[in-house]
């Protein structure tokens, strides 16, 4: 069974910053997979969300290279941003992602492969090739276009964090240990 809701704390979403509301629906993730709730049951756009949110991060700190090199390159982790970036209607994000993705798919496996394992750091071409900052000029803010696809989503809602755990007790059949 499908947990269908995604929630958030009443908290993320009196918070003037709207990353809260992303880092509220990331906490409520990462607590159901410790508790060992698979990715598939999760709702698959609180999901998305989640990646969302990693992508841009991981380009925020560190360029397009550092999200290739720390993700991998994972063929379904792409295909869920590439959905999730049309989905929540970040247009040039989804262009830049696709020419991005086109870089790396013109690349060798071989060359892929050894900067997959090599450093990041220092001099690395390859890193250079794949970096891009037109990410940095694009005036779609992912951040809100991501807090405001959660907040108008059907299955959204707001709880206490002792409702919170209340509801996802429920959905794990015992008592979630609270820090």
């Amino acid at each position: 069974m499908e947990f269908g809701r995604i929630i958030i704390s009443e908290t993320a979403m009196n918070s003037e910053n709207l990353q809260d509301v992303i880092h509220s629906n990331i906490s409520v993730i990462n607590l159901m997979r410790e508790e060992g709730v698979s990715d598939d049951l999760i709702h698959e756009d609180a999901i998305m969300s989640y990646y969302l949110d990693y992508y841009t991060s991981q380009y925020t700190e560190g360029n397009f290279a550092q999200f290739v090199y720390n993700s991998g390159w994972d063929k379904e982790l792409n295909e869920l941003i590439e959905e999730g970036l049309a989905l929540i209607g970040a247009e040039k994000h989804l262009e830049l992602f696709q020419q991005q993705s086109k870089k790396v798919k013109l690349m060798s496996s071989v060359k892929l492969n050894k900067f997959l394992k090599g450093k990041l750091e220092g001099v690395n071409p390859i890193r250079d090739l794949l970096n891009n900052d037109t990410f940095f000029e694009i005036v779609e803010n992912l951040v809100t276009l991501n807090a405001s696809f959660l907040k108008t989503h059907p299955d959204f809602e707001v709880l206490s964090v002792d409702d919170m755990f209340a509801t996802l007790e429920e959905f794990v059949g015992h008592e979630i240990k609270r820090e």
